[in-house]
């Protein structure tokens, strides 16, 4: 058993995040791993749990990912976003704040921007997806 404060966790600011083959801006975010496990054979984590924290105005710009991603907001207010995967265009726009858990599916395009006027947090479990014939 590993017991940690998330304090005691390296805070790492994101200045970019990639979307179909491009760079995108990311916004006064920055990230604590409080637990990671695994490779992926790609430098990822199989399993991991993170604390976000994004000033305000702050955002994390239309991305997408492999791994299922739950969030549970813990302080402040986010508008959540959700992209059509084929053309980008927003399908979904939501306020969530704290008590609020989101589910965000393997490959499915999204991204958010706290809407509060201090700093905002949110935890983040991310769990790579498998392929029927894998185990883990």
């Amino acid at each position: 058993m590993e017991i940690i404060n998330f304090i005691e966790c390296e805070e790492t600011k994101i200045d970019k995040f990639p979307y179909k083959g491009k760079m995108n801006e990311v916004i006064g975010t920055s990230i604590r791993w409080l637990s990671k496990h695994g490779d992926d054979g790609h430098g990822n984590p199989e399993y991991g749990l993170r604390y976000f924290t994004i000033q305000p105005n702050g955002q994390i710009p239309i991305h997408n990912h492999f791994f299922h991603q739950t969030m549970y907001i813990l302080s402040g207010e986010f508008e959540c976003w959700e992209f059509d995967p084929e053309t980008d265009e927003l399908k979904k726009k939501v306020v969530c704040g704290p008590g609020s858990s989101i589910y965000i599916p393997s490959m499915q395009p999204h991204g958010m921007k706290n809407t509060s006027d201090g700093p905002s947090t949110f935890i983040c479990c991310i769990c790579n997806v498998y392929d029927d014939e894998e185990t883990i």
